[in-house]
């Protein structure tokens, strides 16, 4: 007995944890700074904490109420009807929804290169296939309509990721706009806007009611500091009304995820402290690494460093872990997660040593 062929599934490659480095490398995990896997540096928000406590004793009941909470607090967060809200178990799971909803077999999806791998996971789980557009390095990772439709080919998805991972680049509004009336009337576009909070522009979102060929995910997992609890949400067209209860995974949002999602989203001192130190730490950054690194508009900064491998190498055992890009096919950049002040600053100092180090040996 063997499962089906897995063999055009590429694993996804996580930022490696605190725990997994001290170990291989025999350190204390207080003296290692993880800035490799965009998580929020403040932690969760203190309501969340509060509400997880509170309900603690009450996980052994189905997150029906809490569904519903959480479901109709979103529709009003984004002056949409609850219908339109697809509450899932991490955004990777409205990923999972809108294939289920999308996709028949030898279906096609539109990926970004460089981009999320989990885009074309989803669609091979769902017996589709995967095409890709190029964000060139040597156009600083530009995004635009005329860049998405020169390779698109009547896919039945395209995924747009704004800001985009691992460059942090964004798709302006006025080429979002042009690319979704570019595309067939059979093409869903997908706008995955998990970093958006960090961004300064308005959310894809107010398309959402416009058009029906618009679908908009998002997650709690980074600004709002919940990335262990696995809760995330799409946005989609009012004509969808009755397709998430046909494709979504009974529950799959957990009790605690919902409660503690839905007192994130009122916890607003804790998103504008978490917004304001990302937009300080990515400009510090930029200013301070002695490597080229692109403008960026979510919580991290892509810098060139060289040999990207060696040099994330040498900063974990200097105590500051980042992100090799290489599984990005960016073989000489690394991605650096914004901390907090501190930590922002620490990642300079020991980046800028070993990437001289590197250079010069």
């Amino acid at each position: 007995m063997q499962p089906r062929d897995l063999s055009a599934h590429s694993p996804y490659v996580p930022g490696r944890g605190i725990e997994e480095v001290a170990r291989d490398l025999g350190m204390d995990p207080a003296d290692l700074t993880k800035l490799s896997s965009n998580e929020n540096p403040h932690g969760p928000s203190p309501k969340a904490v509060e509400v997880l406590r509170e309900y603690a004793d009450a996980v052994h009941v189905y997150p029906k109420a809490s569904h519903s909470d959480l479901t109709e607090r979103l529709a009003t967060e984004w002056d949409v009807d609850a219908e339109q809200v697809w509450v899932s178990a991490g955004a990777d799971g409205s990923l999972d929804y809108l294939s289920r909803a999308m996709l028949d077999p030898g279906d096609r999806v539109l990926v970004p290169e460089p981009g999320f791998s989990y885009y074309g996971m989803t669609a091979r789980y769902h017996h589709g296939s995967v095409a890709s557009y190029p964000l060139s390095k040597a156009d600083d990772f530009t995004q635009t309509a005329d860049g998405v439709v020169d390779a698109y080919d009547g896919e039945r998805i395209v995924y747009v990721t704004t800001p985009h991972n691992p460059t942090g680049s964004e798709l302006p509004r006025d080429e979002l706009v042009d690319l979704l009336g570019r595309v067939d009337d059979h093409t869903l576009v997908v706008v995955d806007e998990a970093y958006g909070e960090y961004a300064e522009g308005e959310s894809a979102a107010a398309l959402v009611d416009e058009v029906d060929n618009l679908a908009v995910t998002r997650t709690f997992s980074k600004a709002y500091g919940l990335a262990g609890l696995r809760i995330g949400y799409a946005l989609v067209p009012s004509e969808w009304a009755d397709a998430y209860a046909r494709v979504n995974t009974p529950f799959a949002a957990n009790e605690l995820a919902c409660r503690a999602a839905r007192a994130a989203l009122d916890d607003d001192a804790h998103l504008e402290k978490t917004v304001e130190t990302a937009r300080w730490a990515r400009r510090h950054l930029r200013e301070e690494l002695d490597a080229h690194t692109w403008e960026s508009a979510g919580n991290f900064v892509l810098a060139e460093v060289g040999d990207a491998s060696a040099v994330s190498d040498a900063s974990q055992r200097a105590g500051v872990i980042v992100r090799d890009c290489t599984s990005f096919g960016l073989p000489a950049c690394i991605r650096v997660s914004t901390g907090t002040r501190e930590e922002t600053t620490r990642a300079v100092e020991v980046l800028n040593r070993v990437v001289h180090e590197v250079t010069e040996a």
